[in-house]
């Protein structure tokens, strides 16, 4: 029986939640965090309940359209359609890559933001997603500084929780970028399932944004710190000011290179769930 649907999701819902909640102010953290953390409450949430080829709820997400590479040589056009973004009837949220010619590109697929729905400083951005797979595919959980507008990139931030080449199934990688740490040296790390691989299961990718600490899991497993200190002299921590949240399925750019003959479309990210934690007031 599947556990997200009808009325055994209306009465498992509290219990999963509870669940979620715990190992964040216990046994999941591996080193001690700022009282920002303690407690938490959560505030933001999309569980993606809906119908199916129902498009993310335009209260809480804006899908970036466009084909412009986005800066990092990107291959795909982002579209607002369902055919790339929408529920799938069974609670989750599904991210489609396309290959088609569309907009003047090969690809298609989506790019959605909170931006001007919803922003925070501080707390715990977690989401359960399963990946897709395959030469030149780039799926990511991230934030990026609301300032952006204003001040520009680098300089107004971006935490990429988790980030992923599609042709490395089992390894994912958290990084941050800032003034003078963007780009190709932006501070990263990487994560390695000991089993299995990100397309073949759902994981949980999480970070812990405390001031002057940002702190990395997957599963609970801590794999990643970042403070002021691992900055290049004279650069600036720039994480002090709200950030708003992105999940898109890139196809090709400078991470990943292009797709290849051995690349399967279309390709799917599947996101069972994005919450959001902050301190009670």
């Amino acid at each position: 029986m599947n556990r997200r649907s009808g009325a055994w999701r209306r009465l498992l819902k509290p219990l999963i939640l509870g669940l979620a909640i715990a190992p964040v102010s216990g046994a999941c953290r591996d080193a001690p965090t700022g009282p920002e953390l303690k407690p938490l409450t959560l505030v933001w949430q999309d569980e993606f309940d809906g119908p199916a080829g129902q498009r993310p709820d335009t209260t809480k997400w804006v899908p970036e359209v466009g084909g412009s590479g986005w800066g990092n040589n990107q291959l795909e056009y982002d579209t607002d359609r369902p055919e790339n973004a929408s529920l799938d009837g069974a609670g989750r949220l599904a991210i489609v890559a396309r290959r088609e010619d569309y907009g003047g590109r090969a690809y298609t697929s989506a790019r959605l933001i909170t931006r001007g729905r919803y922003q925070a400083t501080l707390g715990r951005f977690e989401a359960r997603l399963k990946l897709p797979s395959g030469q030149g595919l780039w799926p990511a959980f991230w934030l990026l500084g609301s300032d952006i507008g204003t001040v520009g990139w680098p300089a107004c931030g971006e935490i990429d929780i988790m980030e992923y080449r599609g042709q490395q199934p089992k390894t994912a990688h958290g990084s941050l970028h800032g003034p003078g740490y963007s780009g190709g040296q932006a501070l990263t790390s990487s994560f390695q399932l000991t089993a299995g691989a990100f397309d073949t299961d759902f994981h949980v990718f999480a970070v812990e944004w405390e001031q002057e600490r940002i702190t990395w899991f997957i599963d609970g497993i801590q794999f990643k710190t970042a403070t002021p200190a691992d900055l290049p002299s004279g650069a600036r921590w720039v994480f002090d000011h709200p950030f708003f949240v992105i999940l898109n399925v890139a196809v090709g750019g400078n991470y990943v290179g292009p797709p290849d003959e051995t690349t399967v479309f279309p390709q799917t990210m599947l996101v069972d769930w994005v919450r959001v934690y902050q301190a009670a007031p």
